[in-house]
């Protein structure tokens, strides 16, 4: 055979996969180590993955599994070939006298079915190259997608067999079981939110929206320094509107319980530095990172979220200063609402595709300061109501000595539950801290960390 063919060839290991099923066929005990790890597109010969998909599914139901029970399930699948299946079965495990190995070869069939989509999606992209339809952004975009969504170990696109969601489904209701949580999701640190939410779940978007001044970024950092110290997980925080050092001050504020003024002045005694130091000390062991860079589309986002280990969620301050590309273009009128509509579509497809949470903060119109009821709603969600489709969850933060301050709610807030795609719509009631620039659940009581 000619040399170039041989190095063209598609990568992949014929011995690995018929190693892998040979100790499927000859060890049941093997197998859920092996479906955990493989899929039947995996394995690059068509009977290799019709073999792969009948003990899979035979696996899922709990049939039993050896030679004879697999030969006739392929004979229902339709796979069985009068000629070959019984001899190939029996080659198998021939070729494959123990298991001890078996993670070895599924290592190997992995790697090339990971070089194949790399092959593949290179093939793809030289391809629309070549074709010169698209921008060279347009393009990177697609690249970093595809390459981020095969290092996850998923499809780019394509469709999903009910089988293999319902193993998902069903693993996912005994691991929930089996924790007996109130809060399956990430939590927000806000016990009532958190009970009436389930926490924040993956591929959400979530919606805090409020008119300015009402507290939307300290609740965000709120929720945000919460999951830090508790998730176990990376949270980023991309801030369009506030510097990195404002950003870093509050955190300290909140978690140190000390006046935002004197961290602004830098009036501290003894006290409070011991304090700035132990809350600098517990920030440092978290995983939070903030990006202030004020020109970031969605795009950018995605690709800098790509790019993290174990990430939990993902902070956007907030939606109207977002650009659709990352050109800086200002736009007016309808055309600003259909941008705004965009990126709000943009952001659901990125939660869906990280499968993190995003809480992404919004801007309200004027519309309810004109009503007696200053009481947000959904219809005054700033300039488009794609917002409010492509939310699972919009929240809306009210103050009534906002409006009014002789009220006699002084301090206190109310967290409105406007839409909930996982159930029902309520209010929360909160406490405003404004020397920390923080907000508590209404029942707790402030108490100072002990460190």
């Amino acid at each position: 055979m000619d040399e170039t063919l041989l190095l063209r060839q598609i990568p992949h290991s014929v011995e690995a996969e018929q190693a892998v099923l040979g100790a499927m066929l000859g060890d049941e005990r093997c197998i859920p180590d092996v479906v955990e790890a493989l899929h039947a597109e995996d394995f690059y010969l068509k009977t290799n993955q019709e073999i792969y998909e009948t003990i899979y599914g035979m696996f899922n139901f709990s049939a039993a599994i050896d030679p004879v029970t697999v030969l006739e399930q392929l004979r229902r699948n339709g796979y069985y070939d009068e000629t070959n299946s019984r001899s190939y079965l029996l080659q198998l495990m021939d070729l494959t006298p123990t298991s001890a190995n078996v993670m070895e070869y599924v290592r190997i069939v992995k790697d090339k079915s990971l070089l194949r989509k790399v092959y593949d999606t290179a093939g793809e992209l030289t391809a629309l190259v070549q074709q010169g339809g698209e921008s060279a952004q347009t393009v990177l975009d697609l690249a970093e997608q595809r390459i981020y969504a095969i290092r996850q170990g998923r499809a780019a696109q394509g469709l999903e067999p009910l089988s293999r969601i319902l193993v998902d489904v069903c693993a996912n209701l005994e691991e929930l079981s089996a924790s007996g949580s109130e809060v399956p999701g990430l939590a927000t640190g806000f016990g009532d939110l958190d009970r009436t939410l389930t926490g924040m779940h993956p591929s959400e978007l979530i919606l805090l929206a409020a008119r300015p001044g009402m507290g939307k970024t300290s609740f965000a950092l709120n929720v945000l320094l919460h999951a830090g110290k508790f998730s176990k997980k990376a949270v980023v925080f991309f801030s369009l509107e506030m510097s990195r050092e404002q950003l870093a001050t509050r955190l300290i504020s909140s978690e140190a319980f000390l006046d935002n003024k004197k961290l602004m002045t830098g009036r501290l005694n003894q006290d409070d530095w011991d304090k700035v130091t132990l809350a600098a000390s517990a920030l440092s062991h978290t995983s939070i990172y903030i990006d202030d860079n004020p020109s970031l589309s969605v795009a950018d986002m995605n690709a800098k979220c790509r790019r993290m280990e174990n990430l939990g969620l993902v902070v956007i301050d907030y939606l109207q200063l977002m650009t659709s590309s990352g050109m800086g273009r200002s736009y007016s009128g309808e055309n600003r609402q259909q941008v705004v509509a965009d990126i709000s579509r943009a952001l659901k497809i990125m939660a869906k595709e990280l499968r993190v949470p995003v809480l992404c903060l919004s801007q309200l119109s004027r519309a309810n300061e004109s009503r007696s009821d200053k009481r947000p709603m959904l219809s005054d969600l700033r300039e488009s109501g794609a917002i409010e489709q492509d939310a699972d969850v919009v929240m809306f933060l009210y103050r009534e000595d906002y409006y009014n301050k002789d009220s006699d709610k002084h301090n206190q807030a109310e967290c409105i539950i406007a839409k909930n795609r996982r159930g029902e719509t309520t209010t929360i009631p909160l406490q405003w801290l404004p020397e920390f620039t923080a907000f508590s659940s209404l029942e707790h009581s402030h108490e100072e960390p002990e460190y």
